[in-house]
């Protein structure tokens, strides 16, 4: 039986995930949450690779759980800006090279990247998300560049304590080419996900979704400031999370920064 299928079997947990996405939950922060309200409950445990699987079955029998992702996607679309395994950027590490506290999210420091496009030729935003306090550094970009891409989240990173920069999760765009320079002037390890596996970065693309809240696709950044999107991402970063307890990301970053330079 797939593992998909055997989850399935645990009504408990079937309800429970259909609560959170009646909720507007992403299946991310779904299968994250788990282990905070069943701590001592291994059976109520799924990842959200899992969730995505029973949307997209759910689908083709008829029903209406795609209705509550953020995109409203009826089935897993390929996500070609990720390439193939062919023409992957040189040098590139994969994720599964990547340090396993990584994915169990008990340690600052940890990030996803990704960007964000405008209009054609209008440039975009680089958006970087700290994986455990869900706190967001992004960058106007006047190109889909990788000179451009660099310069412009190296420079947003310097308000960053080094202590807070251990890794960057990316995807294979080609706007991450130099991120051996990248890595030289951040202090960032980097690793690349998968192709085709946004699921990978979950929580930058739920994260890039608050973004576009504000700026829709087709917007022309040109005639976006910084001041117009520090004042966004300010919004977004002082937004309570029932993640976090009801803590914004503000509020979770700046503590771990506070008790990491006191030791």
């Amino acid at each position: 039986m797939p593992h998909h299928a055997i989850r399935q079997s645990n009504p408990q947990l079937v309800h429970y995930v259909k609560c959170k996405l009646a909720e507007e939950w992403s299946p991310e922060q779904i299968a994250s949450r788990l282990s905070v309200d069943y701590p001592n409950s291994k059976t109520m445990r799924i990842c959200h690779e899992t969730i995505y699987q029973w949307i997209y079955s759910d689908t083709i029998n008829g029903g209406d759980l795609y209705t509550h992702l953020r995109r409203h996607h009826k089935r897993r679309r390929k996500q070609r800006r990720y390439g193939s395994c062919r023409g992957l950027i040189p040098g590139r590490v994969s994720i599964s090279k990547r340090p396993e506290a990584v994915d169990n999210r008990k340690r600052f420091g940890d990030w996803e990247g990704d960007t964000i496009e405008g209009a054609k030729g209008s440039g975009g935003i680089a958006s970087h998300v700290e994986r455990k306090s869900r706190y967001l550094v992004t960058a106007k970009l006047s190109d889909k560049t990788a000179e451009t891409m660099t310069i412009a989240s190296a420079k947003a990173f310097r308000r960053v304590p080094r202590v807070m920069r251990k890794t960057l999760t990316v995807d294979n765009g080609k706007e991450f080419a130099y991120f051996k320079r990248l890595e030289k002037k951040t202090g960032f390890s980097i690793y690349f996900a998968d192709p085709y596996s946004a699921w990978q970065r979950g929580l930058n693309e739920n994260t890039n979704g608050l973004i576009r809240q504000y700026f829709p696709k087709g917007t022309n950044f040109k005639d976006i400031t910084n001041k117009n999107l520090a004042l966004v991402v300010k919004k977004i970063n002082h937004r309570p999370r029932k993640s976090l307890n009801y803590q914004t990301p503000h509020e979770v970053f700046y503590s771990a920064i506070r008790g990491a330079l006191a030791t």
